[in-house]
């Protein structure tokens, strides 16, 4: 009799839309978390509204209650909505709120995680990079130069967010404290302090803490709900919680783990459905509530992925797709995954119940094969440089994402060693503006033996910033670009030069430039015209190019490079417009490349020999 109340009541709440004036209570019992006072069962899927254009929020959400969800999870990023010290963002992809919002309309409730660490295969953790630039700031932890930008960045978070609770009115059920922070430290005092923060900033409802099963006992704060991250076997599930909960409830997994991400020049992950269906059906079965671990990935598109970085493993930067093998795939369509998870969900509903129709795939499109139109060196619009005896940091520049030349005068006619000491991340190494070779970190190469024409030459290191490190202890080794010294032969070379290249904004260096046939050996940037008669999504197939970033009508899609495993660019169609559309390219590897096609499919699975 109880589970066919708790299926009853999960059904009306999953299926019909809320009233905007209806105020709701949300509270936690000994076993069952409490709906208006009655057993309430979450049935959560992560989206982040960053990795989804705006345009298709809506969408995706109605998409996530026909499989059955009836709550929608994501993380806050402080580093998009805090991209310069004091300068806050809430606008465009940005604008948390609406998303909330629209949740609320489509009859979904939400889970808010602000952290503000992440996680997420997100840049730095989802830090912003200017925190580095604070002589002895630390984060994750009571230094108080973190705690003081840590404050000021949830009274943000506060402000848009905390009016949106279900206490105040709105569809946010429960907000989680720190993320995973077991698996850092154990400091109670740091917690306790993060739990004050955000009661000050206004989320003074449901407060939560989420880890791994082995780390439950540092991340756990006394006087919070435990959730459990990647165990899903009902029985440890209550032991955990009830070991860290005064032998009680209600059980939340606040990450379940269905699938996986994928790095650069590492096979694609896929995990079967037929994995993961039963032990979805034995959670649901035992009451216990979930959150899926991505229920939609999408795209982490520009300079946002992040990197792991282990004392076994080298360095390990993402890539763009975040397909992670999702229920919906990169472009929000239903896949296998889902249709199997949604008849689990389906298979516990009411007698003569049943879930939303499942909207029909979109129909993508292939475009070309067209020619870039224009193309033009990089170095040959560099902005004005700084001048320093050593190489500078990014952060040394106040520089947040994307590239850096370094540039300097040596003496030729020798043999030597040329060694970039800590260089994060990917560099490629020009004399006289002809390429001699590649460094990369992922590799630990870090060093090329090079013959120098005779007389003075220009040296130049082109470097890449492939992502910061967004979990571990490494989180405090983030510097990017030449971040200690360059040696020649053994000696030390100074005098150097530093050309800031964000790419923040493509038009800034395709606009009112100069186009040449002759593009050289280095770094170019590509321009090309397509029209289309309709738009659909559709994917930019990268195969036969090098490395690089691509961007449609001003939006910047993310990273593609040759090795793979991700081959193709998705294209959201909610980007596309009929008749002129712009391609902009910035290509590292591959000048004379200048043939360009899109495809119906994505080619997340193909790796290639650099």
């Amino acid at each position: 009799m109880k589970k066919n109340l708790l299926l009853i009541i999960c059904l009306c709440c999953s299926f019909n839309s809320f009233s905007q004036k209806v105020k709701h209570t949300f509270e936690l019992s000994k076993n069952d978390f409490l709906l208006d006072g009655k057993p309430f069962q979450i049935i959560s899927g992560e989206i982040h509204y960053p990795r989804v254009p705006r345009e298709a929020w809506r969408d995706r959400m109605k998409m996530a209650k026909a499989m059955g969800l009836n709550t929608i999870g994501t993380y806050v990023f402080w580093n998009l909505h805090e991209p310069q010290k004091g300068k806050f963002d809430f606008s465009g992809n940005n604008d948390i709120a609406e998303f909330v919002k629209i949740a609320k309309e489509e009859g979904l409730w939400v889970i808010l995680r602000p952290s503000p660490y992440v996680c997420a295969e997100w840049e730095f953790g989802g830090y912003p990079y200017w925190l580095q630039t604070e002589k002895g700031l630390v984060v994750r932890s009571k230094d108080p130069q973190y705690l003081e930008e840590y404050r000021k960045y949830i009274d943000e978070v506060g402000r848009q967010l905390a009016p949106l609770q279900i206490n105040h009115g709105g569809n946010v059920l429960m907000v989680q404290v720190e993320n995973e922070y077991g698996s850092y430290a154990a400091d109670k005092e740091y917690l306790d302090i993060n739990r004050k923060m955000f009661i000050a900033a206004g989320f003074d409802g449901i407060l939560y803490t989420c880890d791994p099963e082995a780390d439950i006992k540092g991340g756990y704060l006394s006087g919070l709900l435990p959730a459990i991250n990647g165990q899903d076997n009902p029985e440890k599930v209550k032991q955990m919680i009830d070991k860290y909960h005064d032998g009680k409830g209600p059980y939340f997994i606040a990450e379940w783990y269905p699938a996986w991400f994928d790095w650069w020049g590492a096979p694609h992950h896929t995990v079967p459905a037929e994995k993961y269906t039963g032990k979805l059906d034995s959670v649901l079965s035992a009451g216990i509530s979930i959150n899926m671990y991505m229920f939609h990935g999408g795209t982490t598109r520009g300079f946002m992925n992040g990197a792991n970085y282990k004392d076994i493993s080298p360095y390990e930067p993402q890539i763009s797709s975040y397909d992670y093998d999702a229920p919906l795939d990169e472009a929000g369509n239903a896949t296998d995954k889902f249709g199997q998870f949604r008849a689990v969900i389906e298979k516990h509903l009411p007698k003569g119940k049943s879930l939303p129709p499942v909207p029909a795939s979109k129909a993508a499109i292939a475009i070309g094969p067209f020619k870039v139109s224009s193309n033009f060196s990089l170095f040959s619009t560099l902005p004005k440089g700084v001048k320093n005896e050593e190489p500078l940091t990014f952060e040394d520049l106040k520089q947040d994402y994307g590239y850096m030349l370094y540039r300097t005068k040596i003496a030729g006619g020798r043999k030597g060693l040329l060694q970039v000491k800590q260089l994060r991340d990917y560099a490629i190494v020009f004399v006289n503006q002809k390429r001699v070779g590649i460094l990369d970190r992922r590799t630990l190469l870090d060093s090329l033996e090079l013959q120098l024409p005779a007389g003075e030459i220009q040296l130049d290191i082109f470097v890449e910033n492939m992502g910061r490190i967004n979990f571990g202890k490494y989180l405090l080794e983030n510097k990017k670009g030449i971040t200690e010294h360059v040696l020649f032969a053994g000696e030390e070379v100074k005098k150097w030069e530093m050309f800031s290249l964000p790419f923040n904004d493509i038009s800034a260096y395709t606009v009112k430039r100069s186009t040449s046939a002759e593009v050289g050996e280095g770094p170019v940037i590509k321009k090309g015209i397509f029209n289309i008669s309709k738009v659909g999504d559709t994917y930019l197939d990268m195969t036969d190019w090098g490395k690089g970033v691509v961007w449609i009508n001003g939006h910047n899609l993310g990273k593609y490079w040759s090795i793979g495993p991700q081959q193709t660019v998705y294209v959201p169609k909610e980007w596309l417009k009929i008749g002129k559309n712009e391609v902009s390219v910035l290509e590292l590897l591959q000048p004379q490349q200048n043939l360009m096609k899109m495809i119906k499919t994505p080619i997340l699975d193909k790796l290639q020999k650099q």
